[in-house]
């Protein structure tokens, strides 16, 4: 059996935890009702995107990953339905504080944390205030089925993350993001660069790419929604719009992923030793 189902997920944020996590647990159970195996909520679900604004405060909201009530809520919902759900989360370790994802396999177990590496700062976006840069580097979790790679967010606009987590096996792309409208330009819609840029990493990596997105105006912010699954040309596989709240699925054949990766010749004709200038600092 090569084919793979996962599933995204949309929907609008309040900032109240146990409303966002039964919101998502019920689109989790709908997912793995239509045959999701993975299913991607969205980034920081369990409330309000609270980074548009530097707040002391808000650091209350982080909790070591194992007493966070995001990863306590959706690691008995994965065992319940024999599932993996990358679950995204802010985490506190100590003094230190990370924009994280922990990998909840079918068994409810964490099979590992992911601290987000690239953290993003501007109008809107203030989360160097919130989060060291992760100390994780990429990771990606085999399963039976597929081996899975996460980014999160910022991330996802960075070639490097994508052809890493190839490089290191995946087999699926999965972003979990928050972005929406940008206060310093309300004439900017950020989010048809954001799909483009997603697309372009399946379509140079040869691999299927799904992402998802909130919804809803919080604060002034209206989220941009788009959710989406392509396959690795970067054809639609499904996709949400601006305002739908549910969620997506789709089936994957990982055995045609492969070949077509194959015959494309991009990690055949890849160039390391001509890549140094990459890792230097400009």
């Amino acid at each position: 059996m090569t084919e793979i189902t996962v599933a995204a997920l949309q929907l609008a944020l309040t900032d109240d935890a146990q409303a966002n996590i039964a919101a998502v647990s019920d689109l989790v159970r709908e997912a793995a009702g239509r045959g999701a195996q993975v299913v991607l909520p969205p980034e920081l679900f369990e409330g309000h995107y609270f980074c548009q604004v530097e707040d002391e405060g808000l650091f209350a909201r982080a909790q070591p990953t194992d007493r966070h009530p995001a990863v306590l809520a959706m690691r008995p919902l994965a065992a319940e339905l024999g599932i993996h759900i990358p679950t995204s989360f802010f985490e506190a370790d100590g003094p230190h504080h990370y924009n994280s994802l922990a990998m909840i396999g079918p068994d409810g177990a964490v099979q590992g944390v992911y601290r987000k590496s690239h953290i993003p700062d501007g109008p809107g976006y203030e989360e160097k205030f919130y989060f060291r840069p992760g100390n994780t580097g990429f990771k990606v979790w085999p399963t039976p089925a597929a081996t899975l790679g996460v980014g999160v967010c910022w991330d996802q606009w960075y070639p490097e993350t994508a052809r890493a987590m190839m490089l290191m096996g995946a087999d699926l792309l999965f972003y979990p993001t928050a972005i929406g409208n940008e206060p310093h330009d309300p004439s900017l819609d950020t989010s048809r660069l954001w799909r483009r840029a997603m697309i372009g990493h399946a379509v140079s990596n040869v691999v299927p790419v799904i992402a998802s997105n909130r919804i809803g105006t919080e604060n002034g912010m209206t989220f941009y929604g788009h959710s989406f699954i392509c396959d690795e040309r970067g054809d639609m596989l499904a996709e949400f719009g601006k305002d739908e709240t549910g969620v997506l699925v789709a089936t994957i054949d990982l055995a045609r992923v492969k070949r077509h990766r194959a015959a494309f010749g991009f990690f055949r004709d890849r160039r390391p030793e001509l890549y140094g200038r990459l890792t230097q600092d400009i």
